[in-house]
């Protein structure tokens, strides 16, 4: 479990390790985090604790795209 989150200036470590046209906000907070492309999430890693927590490791989400 993350003990302290730090501020929302500084990037999900996902964000530093995937391409730049993969970055995009958390859906929560707003933080830049690996978003878009293979192995993004709508969350970023602190606001996604929560939710697995809740619904477990295994939490998926469904596209709203047409």
């Amino acid at each position: 479990m993350i003990t302290s989150v730090p501020p929302i200036a500084e990037p999900d470590p996902s964000a530093l390790t995937c391409a730049g046209d993969q970055v995009g906000l958390c859906a929560g907070c707003q933080r830049r985090t690996h978003r878009y492309g293979r192995g993004g999430f709508p969350l970023c890693q602190w606001c996604a604790e929560p939710v697995k927590a809740k619904w477990g490791p295994a939490v998926r989400f469904l596209s709203t795209r047409a």
